[in-house]
């Protein structure tokens, strides 16, 4: 197929796309093509931005339509939410194919957003291996039109949950693509430091990324992000390292910040941050004025750090919102970064596109010929229009096959 008068941001004019099996071959600028040349298989952009698929980058698939089974969260709390999550696996609520249609559901709800690209955290501290079953089972079955990763999270913990350690080396054996974690959920502060250097040596054995829930706690002093740059540039796997969530970041002293954020550039390390999700889940408890709880993004980014805003749950005892629509997220992650501004605005959509390709570790994620054809119609005509409108997405192209199209929206007024 060929997508004609699309707005790519690296081409000064309007061009046309040529998609021939899963590659684009070919961009070539509209005003070079002849009237005449109008094919059956055309999709005309009318000027619309053109731009990678957005790729999800920390989602918990597994959890996804959980909401108030076995009871409801009460407090909001993430601590709360925890006890919820271990009593449904106590209580035999946690069954595969139930997890499998729900994640299904919320895949679907994601792709119809726009995404492509999914990296799901799943539960592996359960002795069953339900949820990742499920998982594998349909990161093969939507492989034609959504890619998902697995990371073998231990949601209670590899010394705190006992068997910890043998789950997620099982769960790598089985097909894991991702090593996860949750250092801060351990016993001890020193129990967190091992966990961290056992999971990059279980990460370099199966020659596999990392990606870890970081400090995800109201507490100045849980400072586990050191310890992940400090591993990921002694064994050079920055690149392959990702530090979700971090905000505790969010109530570090400004002396503790300088000294930190140079070793987290000089580490390659990136971020996923989850705004919506930790405004919900952190801050509980204070009495004014409430904290964001949310990782600086602003600071990172302007240190040359990677961010990407992700989702996280949706409709789970952790989160009850969420229905995996990324300019939604990505909305409220400019806001609460305080990143409204210009040169932020020009270049949005880097955070639901290319900062968590870069997550997930996926090359050549950009719209250029000889690339894979991973790529959407927006109904806008920049990243500032395509935020401020929550622009529809028109036509979702991946791996070269149309995932699904609708069409522009239309008001008709009666004044």
């Amino acid at each position: 197929m060929r997508i004609i008068n699309a707005r790519v941001k690296s081409y000064a004019d309007l061009v046309d796309i040529t998609i021939e099996g899963e590659k684009i071959t070919s961009i070539t600028p509209s005003i070079r093509r002849a009237e005449e040349d109008v094919r059956a298989d055309d999709y005309d952009a009318d000027s619309r931005l053109v731009t990678p698929q957005f790729a999800e980058a920390h989602i918990h698939l597994d959890y996804a339509n959980t909401a108030g089974v076995p009871r409801e969260n009460n407090s909001g709390t993430l601590f709360e939410a925890i006890e919820i999550w271990a009593d449904r696996k106590a209580e035999g609520f946690h069954v595969k194919d139930d997890i499998k249609a729900k994640a299904l559901q919320a895949a679907k709800r994601a792709a119809e957003h726009g995404v492509g690209f999914i990296r799901t955290h799943v539960d592996v501290t359960d002795p069953t291996f339900a949820g990742f079953e499920a998982l594998a089972e349909l990161r093969d079955e939507v492989r034609d039109w959504c890619d998902i990763q697995i990371v073998a999270f231990p949601q209670n913990g590899i010394f705190a949950y006992e068997g910890g350690q043998k789950l997620i080396s099982d769960a790598m054996v089985a097909g894991a693509d991702v090593v996860g974690g949750i250092p801060h959920l351990e016993p001890t502060r020193d129990d967190g430091v091992a966990s961290v250097k056992w999971l990059f040596d279980l990460a370099e054995k199966h020659s596999a990324p990392i990606d870890i829930h970081t400090d995800e706690i109201d507490d100045p002093h849980s400072r586990f992000v050191e310890v992940l740059a400090a591993e990921a540039s002694k064994r050079d796997m920055g690149p392959q390292t990702v530090v979700s969530h971090s905000v505790a970041m969010a109530y570090y002293t400004p002396g503790y910040m300088a000294r930190l954020l140079p070793k987290l550039a000089n580490s390659k390390v990136r971020f996923a941050v989850c705004p919506n999700e930790n405004l919900h889940l952190q801050g509980l408890g204070f009495q004014g004025p409430v904290p964001r709880g949310v990782a600086p993004v602003k600071e990172l980014t302007e240190f040359g750090i990677p961010v990407s805003f992700c989702q996280d749950s949706l409709n789970d005892p952790f989160y009850p919102m969420g229905n995996g629509d990324l300019l939604r997220i990505l909305d409220s992650g400019l806001h609460v970064s305080h990143m409204l501004t210009a040169p932020h605005m020009e270049n949005a959509l880097s955070f639901i596109t290319t900062n968590p390709a870069g997550n997930l570790g996926l090359p050549d994620y950009e719209i250029a010929e000889n690339t894979p054809a991973n790529l959407l119609v927006l109904d806008a005509f920049s990243d500032k229009g395509a935020v401020q409108t929550k622009a529809a997405v028109l036509l979702s192209i991946h791996n070269g096959k149309k995932v699904l199209s609708r069409e522009p929206e239309k008001v008709d007024w009666n004044v």
